[in-house]
C-alpha cells in the first residue's frame, strides 16, 4: 500500500503505460511525493478561481502568473492560510510539482497557449500533463497534441463552463486527450466539478481535440439560446406592449415551468428590470449600447458546421445577428432610409434574392479591406452576369450601384435596391408568414428577411445579451447615454471567505431581483 497523503492515492494505485505497452505500477520516489498536486499558469478571474477551487476539495496547488505581482496578490491575499504556492519563473513553478505534474494553463487562446508550452516544455519530464483550459480552437488543440506526440507529455484540451462562479464552486468540464492520461486527472476533476443529480459534471470526452471541440459547439448552442430569448424578449415589448416589470413576470414564470427553466432564462429575469445605478429611473438594460461582443467560439462552429456539411440554422443566424448588432452606425443611418410593413404588391422572391446578393457583395467589401487584395465590387458583377451559375439580369444594377459609389457599404442602402424592397415587402412577409403557418419550412427567405429587418432597425435587442454577458462572465458594456466601458454588480457578489455551507444556502435562496 502507498503511504501518502489522500490526494496521493489515486495516483500510487493507478497503473501507467509503459514504453513496451505493458500496464506498470508507477511508484513515485520520496522526492516525487514531496510537491504540490495540481498547478495552474495564468491568474485572471477564471484561473484563481478554479486554483480556489481544486485547493477547496483537498489538492495542493502550485501557481504562477507572468505578472509576478498577481502570483503574490493571489498567496497573500486569496490564498492566505491555504496549501497554496506560487512561483516566481517557470523552472520553480515545474519544480514544486509531484509528478507526474499536472499543469493547467488558463491564458487566452491561441499564441499565448503556444508561448507557456513553449516555456514549459523544457522542464518537463515523461508522463507530465500539461491542460489547455482556455477556448482554444480545437484545430490548435490538434496541432499542439501532434507536436507533443513522442515526448512523453500528454496534453489535453479542456472545455471549462460555468464563467467565474462556476470556476470557483464548480464547472462543467470537458477534458479530451490521451485516455490513459486522463486516470491521473479524474480524481481532481471529478471533485472540482459540478455535481447533478446525474453525478459530476466532467467526464473524458475522447482522444485529440475533443475536449475544445464539444466545446465549441457548447458555446454555438448557448449563442443560439441566446439569441431566442432575445428575439423574445423583441416581440414581447415591441409588439406585445410589455413593459419591463412585466417582462420580468413573464421570464420567471417561464423559469418556474418544465420547459424553459435554464440558467438564461433566469439571468434574464433577473437583468431585464434591474434599475439604472445611475438614477435615471430607467431599466439598465434599455440604456445598454445594441452591439453584442462575441469571442469566436460562435464563429468557429458555424465555419466547422460548414466543413462537415452540417446544418446548423439556428446557430448560423444567433452569429449573423450579433455580427449585424454590431453594425450599429450602419443601421442607425438605415433606419432613416428603410421602412417597416405597409401595403405594397408582391415581390417575395426578389426581395429575397436582394438580400443574398446584398450580404455576398458585404462579404466581398470586408474581405477585400481586411486581406488588402484591391477588389473592384463593379467589375466581380459585370463577370457575372453571363456564364457562371448566379448570373441574372439584375447584376446590372448592382454593377451600377458600386461602378456610381465605390465604396456603398451595403447594397440595400442604394436607392433603386432600397426602393424595390419598399415596394414589394408586404408579400414577402405573407409568403414567409403563410409558409410558417403551414409548417413549410423557408429558412432562405426567412433569414433574408430577419437580415433585412435587423439591418433597419437602429436598436436591436443585443443590448440584453450584454446584460446577461456582463451578467454571468464580466464581459463588460457600453452605454447609450455616456461613453466608456461598464460593469455592473447585478447581484450580491460572493466574499473571499465565504463557506461552501454559505454558497450553498445563496443557491438556494429564492430568485429576486437585487435592487441598487
Amino acid at each position: 500500500m502507498c503511504m501518502t497523503p489522500h490526494w496521493y492515492l489515486p495516483i500510487c494505485d493507478l497503473p501507467s503505460k509503459s514504453n513496451n505497452g505493458r500496464f506498470d505500477f508507477y511508484v513515485k520516489d520520496e522526492a516525487t511525493m514531496a510537491g504540490q498536486a495540481f498547478g495552474i499558469i495564468g491568474l485572471e478571474v477564471m484561473g484563481r478561481n478554479i486554483a480556489l477551487n481544486i485547493e477547496r476539495n483537498g489538492f495542493p496547488i502550485a501557481v504562477y502568473n507572468r505578472t509576478y505581482a498577481k502570483t503574490e496578490h493571489f498567496i497573500n491575499e486569496l490564498a492566505r492560510g491555504k496549501n497554496a504556492k506560487g512561483a516566481q519563473t517557470i523552472p520553480e513553478f515545474v519544480q514544486i510539482l509531484e509528478r507526474p505534474r499536472r499543469i493547467l494553463i488558463m491564458v487566452k487562446a491561441g499564441a499565448p497557449v503556444d508561448a507557456v508550452i513553449a516555456e514549459l516544455r523544457p522542464h518537463l519530464q515523461d508522463r507530465d500533463i500539461v491542460i489547455d483550459g482556455g477556448n482554444s480552437l480545437f484545430t490548435d488543440t490538434e496541432r499542439r497534441v501532434k507536436e507533443l506526440s513522442g515526448t512523453g507529455i500528454n496534453f489535453f484540451g479542456m472545455g471549462v463552463s460555468g464563467g467565474e462562479e462556476g470556476a470557483l464552486w464548480g464547472p462543467s468540464l470537458m477534458p479530451g486527450g490521451d485516455r490513459d492520461a486522463y486516470q491521473h486527472l479524474e480524481p481532481i476533476l471529478t471533485k472540482i466539478a459540478a455535481k447533478s443529480d446525474s453525478g459530476p459534471c466532467v467526464t473524458y470526452i475522447g482522444s485529440k481535440g475533443s475536449g475544445h471541440f464539444v466545446k465549441m459547439v457548447h458555446n454555438g448552442i448557448e449563442y443560439g439560446d441566446m439569441q431566442l430569448i432575445a428575439e423574445a424578449y423583441d416581440l414581447l415589448r415591441n409588439v406585445a406592449g410589455l413593459n419591463n416589470a412585466q417582462l420580468r413576470n413573464v421570464f420567471n414564470e417561464w423559469n418556474s415551468g418544465d420547459d424553459l427553466k435554464s440558467f438564461l432564462i433566469e439571468t434574464t429575469a433577473k437583468v431585464i428590470d434591474f434599475p439604472d445605478p445611475d438614477g435615471t429611473g430607467k431599466p439598465l438594460v434599455e440604456l445598454i449600447l445594441d452591439k453584442a461582443g462575441a469571442k469566436g467560439t460562435g464563429k468557429w462552429t458555424t465555419q466547422t458546421a460548414l466543413d462537415l456539411g452540417v446544418a446548423i440554422p439556428t446557430i448560423t443566424a444567433a452569429v449573423d445577428a450579433r455580427s449585424i448588432s454590431a453594425m450599429k452606425e450602419q443601421r442607425v443611418k438605415a433606419s432613416k432610409l428603410l421602412s417597416g410593413p405597409t401595403a405594397h404588391p408582391a415581390g417575395n422572391v426578389y426581395c429575397s434574392k436582394i438580400c443574398s446578393y446584398a450580404q455576398g457583395m458585404a462579404m466581398l467589401n470586408i474581405a477585400d479591406k481586411v486581406f488588402e487584395y484591391g477588389m473592384h465590387l463593379d467589375e466581380i458583377a459585370r463577370i457575372w452576369k453571363a456564364g457562371c451559375i448566379i448570373r441574372a439580369l439584375f447584376l446590372n444594377s448592382i454593377m451600377q450601384a458600386f461602378k456610381e459609389q465605390p465604396h456603398l457599404e451595403n447594397l440595400l442602402l442604394d436607392k433603386r435596391f432600397r426602393d424595390a424592397i419598399n415596394t414589394k415587402q408586404d408579400a414577402w412577409r405573407r409568403v414567409i408568414a403563410v409558409a410558417i403557418q403551414n409548417g413549410i419550412p423557408c429558412p432562405a427567405f426567412s433569414a433574408s428577411l430577419a437580415y433585412y429587418d435587423s439591418y433597419r432597425r437602429e436598436r436591436l435587442p443585443a443590448n440584453l445579451i450584454q446584460a446577461q454577458r456582463d451578467y454571468f462572465g464580466a464581459h463588460t458594456y457600453e452605454r447609450l447615454d455616456k461613453p466608456g466601458i461598464f460593469h455592473t454588480e447585478w447581484s450580491a457578489q460572493t466574499p473571499p471567505a465565504k463557506t461552501p455551507e454559505a454558497h450553498k444556502q445563496y443557491e438556494a435562496r429564492p430568485s429576486q431581483v437585487v435592487k441598487k
